[in-house]
């Protein structure tokens, strides 16, 4: 588990504002922003955010949280990769991450387990390379030296259906099956990767966690990955980033190929910023992992039929995520050229400029859309206009949105106005295949102690002021502003701070919907009632005081019936109660 210390930091140095204006359009508001919520469909904006307390909430919808919870959201990424984005973006290195129960320690052990295994397995497949002439060979063939081999630490499996006994000789060891070495069909135990020329895949780290095999010369499949498994997902890597990732930064471009060899060929020839995809098709995790890296983005494909479908799919996963500063751009090879075979011909002046030239995101999205339209009817541009607007809904930077629903305007003959009303939020299907988040329980009963909780989250200082014999301790306000006060006297304490603490509990939905009540409550003349927090505060808690008062005036009266001794005490309350309102008056 990452150290809730780390998260702590890390929140106080992110600005949700800055997070979540990367994606949605927000406008000042008061003390806080709005916009239109990117979670559901909506006209009027409804989503606010708050700089001071680092809290988003929809009004409408009922999405709330804080920076991390909006990434995983709107990006679709996991926790522990949210938080390593949010720290990438602030120069913070996220710690190794510790099993919190025994069976996440498990797990933890064997992905631990099968690393070592995996880099064992990697120096035997090199070892036989080495004693394989035909794999040299074919290497040589395909212009690869020994330092790129070397480089990439390519290796051969050999032709054999059980190998691998020469590297493991337990090897009916299941960790052999965990790790995707070995396949288990009945009662048969074979090697997965024979006679096939053998590329390893690294993580970020640089420790191996899958293969590729390449087969030597014919045969199906030319390329065949490890499976899933606990080390390796192909969704989330892509082939190569840990030896291409200097030279992205120099270049400022990652260039995206198809094939493992089409990397180490260009890599050959000096073009080092070359990574590929893991024989799936392109994701928004790939994308992403990309931009954060380089300030370009190319996707290589061939420019037959197949590479311009999964040329299509790269780029209706690139909408969304394409910003105004890193433009993504598409190469299309000539026929029967792959990256490999056109660097070997042509030579990387050559490359590079087909690279510099490619078709940006735009042109290729127009090309695409009045494919085999005649736009010289009225028929031919309506259909134009009614494909182009779901791809242009799903644009989220402002410049590129607006510049291509221009070129939309001009080849369809509307005026960029219709375009825009026609692509604009109220008309906009929801971005993600998911529904809205569910709407908050209805709104707390406006007890003191609800009232006590938004002033807290409003000035957590105020926790260690509160009194807690005044509260009722019937109320799940009660028992949620203990535990914000348990917290809240912790150093560096913030509202994005209380918003991670309190996530996934039992007290979440009351404390989320006070503080977006605090947020509610903030006008537009751009400042925050917290000014008058620490007031209000001690306002309620004399209102309280008031009301035990009276509580306890009701049961000495009810007793000085019957025992006169208590006359005097009861006398010294209602002088305590008066004294009290005229305080509050």
């Amino acid at each position: 588990m990452i150290p809730d210390s780390f998260k702590q930091d890390l929140l106080n140095r992110v600005d949700v504002v800055d997070v979540v204006s990367r994606f949605v359009q927000l406008k000042k508001a008061g003390a806080n922003l709005q916009g239109l919520c990117p979670f559901h469909t909506e006209k009027s904006p409804s989503f606010t955010v708050s700089p001071a307390k680092q809290f988003y909430h929809c009004f409408g919808c009922g999405a709330h949280g804080n920076a991390i919870g909006f990434l995983m959201a709107y990006s679709s990424l996991g926790y522990v990769d949210a938080i390593k984005e949010l720290a990438s973006g602030v120069g913070m290195q996220v710690p190794e991450w510790q099993p919190s129960t025994p069976e996440a320690a498990a797990r933890k052990e064997r992905e631990t387990d099968l690393l070592p295994l995996m880099e064992k397995a990697m120096e035997f497949y090199r070892g036989e390379l080495k004693k394989s002439p035909r794999a040299i060979e074919y290497l040589k063939g395909r212009g690869l030296s020994g330092e790129i081999a070397a480089r990439f630490r390519i290796g051969y499996a050999p032709d054999d259906w059980q190998g691998l006994k020469g590297a493991f000789p337990d090897y009916d060891d299941k960790a052999l099956v965990d790790a995707g070495l070995v396949v288990v069909n009945e009662d048969r135990r074979y090697d997965r990767f024979r006679d096939r020329v053998m590329f390893p895949i690294h993580n970020a780290r640089g420790a191996v966690i899958g293969f590729g095999g390449r087969v030597l010369g014919e045969g199906e499949p030319k390329y065949l990955n490890s499976p899933e498994t606990p080390l390796f997902e192909k969704g989330r890597e892509v082939y190569g980033l840990v030896q291409a990732r200097d030279a992205i930064r120099t270049a400022g471009r990652a260039l995206v190929v198809e094939g493992y060899m089409d990397v180490v060929a260009l890599a050959q020839f000096g073009v080092g910023y070359a990574v590929a995809t893991l024989g799936t098709a392109t994701t928004p995790v790939h994308v992403a992992k990309l931009l954060r890296l380089a300030d370009e983005l190319v996707f290589c494909f061939d420019g037959d039929a197949a590479g311009r479908k999964a040329a299509w799919r790269a780029l209706e996963v690139s909408l969304p995520l394409a910003t105004d500063a890193k433009p993504v751009k598409f190469l299309f090879l000539p026929e029967k050229d792959d990256p490999d075979s056109y660097i070997r011909a042509h030579g990387k002046d050559a490359f590079e400029q087909m690279v510099r030239e490619a078709q940006t995101l735009s042109g290729f999205l127009i090309a695409e859309l009045q494919a085999g339209l005649n736009l010289g009817s009225p028929e031919g541009r309506s259909q134009f206009v009614a494909r182009a607007t779901p791809h242009l809904q799903k644009v989220t930077a402002q410049v590129l949105r607006l510049q291509v629903g221009r070129e939309v305007a001009r080849l369809s003959g509307l005026a960029v106005e219709d375009i825009e009303r026609l692509v604009s939020p109220g008309n906009a299907p929801s971005r993600y295949q998911n529904r809205a988040p569910a709407r908050l329980a209805p709104p707390m009963t406006g007890s003191q102690e609800r009232n006590l909780l938004r002033c807290v989250l409003s000035n957590p200082a105020l926790a260690a002021e509160i009194d807690d014999a005044l509260l009722d301790p019937e109320l799940p306000e009660t028992a949620a502003l203990r535990a914000v006060a348990d917290l809240a006297p912790e150093s560096g304490v913030s509202g994005a701070v209380l918003v991670e603490h309190f996530q996934g509990t039992d007290h979440e939905q009351i404390v989320f919907q006070a503080m977006a009540s605090t947020m509610a409550g903030e006008g537009n003349d751009g400042a925050a009632p917290d000014a008058g927090v620490a007031q209000e505060f001690h306002q309620i808690q004399l209102a309280l005081r008031i009301k035990r008062m009276h509580q306890e005036i009701d049961v000495l009266t009810s007793r000085v019936g019957s025992n006169p001794a208590l006359a005097a005490e009861l006398n010294q309350r209602v002088k305590e109660l008066h004294l009290l309102k005229a305080k509050r008056a």
